[in-house]
């Protein structure tokens, strides 16, 4: 089953002059198929412009199609009637957690979608607990967000989405405000709402260590999907890559490197443990 799909998908930004008359137009998603079923983790990578982040704002009807279509659960994004729905079911979190954080303690915000959406208060406050234990924040519920560091901060903006129980969660660049240690709780994170409770995840990123536990990646480049397969068979193109703006993970390199110097090695290595049993160390 589908949880978004997209056919054909153009968004075009229109610049105008200050007396209203168009200047230019900039094709930002150009002709974009995807498929996205439920319960996958799906990453979608692309340098600064490379429009996934566009993209992104497709899936929950923050921006609608110039031209093509958009379903999330089988909803028309462009059917006002269905915008409510769409937007419970498919939870949008941003690169800044201050820009989603509202409440005063940390509860209270979490609570906050559920309690907008009509929740009866006994379920809000058991959805609250069961979000925060969900991304490891129970014990900080009674703080205030502004004590939090910023992993923890983003981590409650995730607790925010998850209480209003979407099918599928959009993370635009969730870790890109964030020191290692706060990209990796995030990321941690995210792979246990994929995994222990089945919530589809769109990780839109340019870390290229954050994707290499997704189910399938999509790279985009001028608005369009420039390459797509397993994080595996993405990072086994290092040159396309470079030619994309893009990194690969620093053991990818590394394997490639040695490779190059003429040390037998598998292509497409995502970890320190695999180059490691690779060369047999």
């Amino acid at each position: 089953m589908s949880i978004i799909k997209t056919k054909n998908l153009v968004f075009e930004y229109i610049r105008r002059d200050e007396e209203g008359n168009v200047e230019g137009i900039t094709r930002a998603v150009d002709e974009v198929n995807l498929d996205i079923r439920q319960g996958d983790f799906i990453a979608i990578l692309g340098h600064n412009g490379s429009g996934k982040s566009t993209l992104a704002k497709h899936m929950n009807a923050i921006l609608y199609p110039t031209d093509g279509t958009v379903w999330v659960d089988g909803k028309n994004t462009q059917d006002a009637d269905e915008l409510w729905n769409i937007r419970q079911e498919a939870g949008m979190v941003f690169q800044n957690p201050d820009n989603q954080i509202i409440g005063q303690v940390v509860e209270e915000d979490v609570g906050f979608g559920p309690e907008n959406m009509g929740v009866p208060t006994k379920e809000i406050w058991e959805r609250v607990e069961e979000s925060l234990r969900a991304v490891g924040m129970y014990k900080y519920r009674k703080y205030s967000p502004n004590k939090l560091s910023g992993g923890q901060k983003q981590r409650v903006s995730i607790a925010g989405v998850l209480a209003m129980h979407p099918k599928c969660i959009i993370l635009d660049e969730p870790t890109a405000m964030l020191d290692p240690n706060g990209r990796r709780e995030v990321i941690r994170a995210v792979r246990g709402l994929n995994q222990v409770e089945g919530v589809t995840v769109i990780l839109i990123t340019h870390y290229m260590e954050e994707i290499i536990h997704a189910d399938k990646v999509f790279v985009m480049d001028q608005g369009k999907i420039a390459m797509e397969g397993t994080p595996r068979e993405i990072f086994s193109k290092v040159e396309e890559l470079k030619e994309l703006r893009l990194d690969v993970p620093q053991v990818t390199l590394l394997a490639y490197e040695l490779k190059k110097k003429g040390i037998m090695l598998p292509d497409g290595i995502l970890t320190a443990e695999e180059l490691l049993q690779a060369l047999e160390l």
